[in-house]
């Protein structure tokens, strides 16, 4: 049984008021230290304000427009490291600025993955290649594969290296997703052509938090993961 929640309630419902008492609730069980809420841009102060409203005397941290700016982006992410919050609360959004994105997660965490996605669009090619010899399909994996050898090469090149604090470093153990609806488009590989709902162009921040969700399912014994949406599915086959 999995140890993390989604809690797929409603508009109105009060899903806001729940993650506020589990983000507490659980630094006061000892279940997790520190907590980051990411929540859409337009909800960040009315976030802070329903949080002081349950916990007058927490301590919080709540990201403004210019806290991730290139030139204030590391202080701020220093404070999250070295501080002792009970949350901290920054957007994410469609739109700049979009404080969760900008805050990455290692480059080796990165190339892990990309290396294993390489690997398994490598061993698909040679199965269809020996089993059924479809051109189409072998096209298209090909240029799947090209495309994440693009990325890995990107992410190698230390001209593109960023001396900000990585997610892993931070301290952070617990995070709650407002609107995780957001995040539903991620990279989906099959061997089987023109299936609907399947899709193989996956948005880069749908796995920028699945890495960090992975990373927080490994040193929180699987747990410290919430995610909160009025909309959890929408009938696709990845779903």
């Amino acid at each position: 049984m999995g140890k993390n929640t989604l809690l797929a309630h409603c508009v109105g419902a009060g899903k806001t008021f729940e993650m506020v008492a589990a983000c507490m609730e659980q630094k006061r069980l000892g279940l997790a230290n520190k907590t980051i809420i990411a929540a859409p841009k337009s909800l960040v102060r009315q976030w802070a304000s329903e949080f002081l409203r349950l916990y007058p005397s927490a301590n919080i941290l709540v990201s403004s427009e210019r806290d991730f700016e290139k030139k204030r982006r590391r202080i701020f992410i220093s404070k999250i490291a070295t501080g002792d919050y009970d949350a901290i609360i920054m957007s994410h959004s469609s739109v700049s600025p979009r404080c969760w994105e900008k805050i990455q997660i290692s480059p080796e965490r990165q190339e892990f993955m990309l290396n294993k996605q390489i690997n398994t669009l490598s061993n698909a090619i040679s199965e269809i290649k020996a089993e059924r010899n479809e051109q189409w399909t072998i096209k298209q994996m090909e240029s799947q594969k090209k495309k994440l050898q693009e990325q890995l090469k990107k992410l190698t090149d230390a001209s593109n290296k960023d001396d900000v604090l990585s997610f892993e470093e931070l301290g952070v153990d617990s995070i709650m997703v407002d609107e995780a609806h957001n995040y539903k488009n991620l990279t989906i590989f099959s061997k089987i052509n023109n299936v609907a709902g399947i899709n193989s162009n996956g948005s880069k921040k749908a796995t920028d938090m699945l890495l960090k969700c992975q990373y927080i399912n490994e040193i929180n014994n699987g747990r410290g993961i919430v995610f909160a949406t009025g909309t959890p599915v929408s009938n696709t086959m990845c779903e």
